[in-house]
């Protein structure tokens, strides 16, 4: 059963890929709940709560995949506006993963009056200060967990950090101490599957090794959490963890493909284009699909082959062979053959599916998603099962 959501305007009157003006988002749910369904099979091996990050898809119908119509799920957010909607969705177990400000207390103590446990990350004593003296005005706690930096540093703690201690103590005297929570945010540079094991290992022992420190001084850690799609899938063994987060891995990208953490037929996001002109002194097909409706990103250009703006696709979702959008402006996209392929042949009005780099920032350009069923082929325009809208803002 696939949940249906439709907006009060056109989107709910598209019945294939044909109908929507293009360009816009599309989500395959066989895909997406293969996706789900390997990855929970690895927690449950491995012994830990999953605690999937709804970042990417920013979607109650997505997250909704997670669970199949069960009580729902522990999650991982980044912004409040996300933890508010799925507050709203029956969601009562977040995680705010993205470092605390004291002007967005406030909105935290809101969501925990309502009885949501909404735990917030911090690395900085000024910042359990902010949350305990939030505490002791709110007359409840808020659950927070120490950021521990295993590899990346953007944020965090080392474990072995002379200030980790100290900060712990400050949670715990104001009854805030979860735990510890780290992401190995340079396992997306890890190109091959040893490296990911590596990086999983050391994601692991640096969570743990904080966690074992904080407790040598009396301090209890409820929570060991860790993650990122790649060490997610690569992890052999978590002893020490509590629970796991990912949040790629529902739709994947270009990227997590080239690090062959999934296949290119596991990519669960797409944008469909159409093409508006050609250039062929330049051997290039134009679309409606430019950087506003991709984005700007282009993470598989540091990898081993470099996919553009991503691969093309015909609108049934069959890959043309060495067709790549190599380049975009606002509004316009361009599409180039690898060298020793022919540019095929596609006349004006001939519609596309784009395969993204990074499923994060294009499924970030638009509003929600038209959803089909590859595992119901529907012929040359796939049938629309639904729309889904999608959480924005802060």
């Amino acid at each position: 059963m696939i949940p249906e959501s439709y907006p009060a305007d056109t989107d709910a009157a598209a019945r294939t890929l044909a109908d929507p003006d293009t360009p816009f988002a599309v989500v395959d749910v066989h895909r997406a709940r293969r996706n789900i369904e390997r990855l929970a099979a690895k927690a449950g091996r491995l012994g830990v709560t999953l605690r999937p990050h709804v970042k990417t898809a920013k979607s109650l119908e997505v997250a909704a995949l997670l669970h199949e119509g069960d009580r729902p799920c522990p999650v991982t957010v980044s912004t409040l506006a996300e933890a508010e909607a799925f507050a709203d969705g029956g969601y009562t177990d977040i995680t705010y993963a993205v470092g605390i400000d004291p002007h967005k207390l406030p909105r935290v103590v809101a969501l925990l009056n309502r009885g949501v446990t909404l735990r917030v990350l911090l690395d900085s004593a000024e910042q359990a200060e902010f949350v305990a003296e939030a505490s002791r005005r709110a007359g409840l706690p808020v659950p927070a967990q120490i950021e521990i930096d295993c590899d990346g540093h953007r944020g965090g703690l080392r474990p072995e950090a002379p200030g980790l201690v100290g900060i712990g103590r400050i949670l715990h005297e104001a009854g805030c101490l979860d735990g510890v929570l780290t992401h190995a945010g340079e396992s997306y540079f890890a190109c091959t599957a040893a490296d990911q094991r590596l990086a999983a290992r050391n994601e692991r022992d640096s969570a743990v090794a904080a966690a074992e420190r904080l407790r040598a001084a009396g301090l209890p850690v409820a929570t060991v959490s860790v993650g990122s799609t790649p060490t997610a899938h690569a992890a052999e063994d978590l002893t020490g963890v509590t629970e796991l987060r990912a949040g790629n891995y529902v739709f994947f990208d270009l990227v997590m493909a080239g690090l062959g953490v999934c296949r290119v037929e596991d990519l669960a996001l797409s944008v469909v284009v159409t093409v508006i002109g050609h250039r062929p002194e330049y051997g290039w097909i134009v679309t409606d699909g430019g950087w506003m409706a991709m984005s700007r990103d282009r993470g598989t250009a540091a990898q081993a082959e470099d996919q553009g703006y991503g691969l093309v696709a015909d609108l049934a979702g069959n890959l043309l062979p060495g067709l790549v959008m190599t380049a975009a402006s606002q509004e316009h996209g361009t599409l180039t053959a690898r060298q020793g392929t022919r540019l095929p042949d596609l006349p004006i009005g001939t519609r596309l599916r784009i395969l993204p780099n990074h499923a994060c920032a294009t499924a970030a350009q638009h509003h929600g998603y038209h959803v089909v069923d590859g595992a119901r082929p529907t012929g040359n325009a796939p049938a629309v099962q639904g729309f889904w809208g999608r959480v924005s803002g802060w």
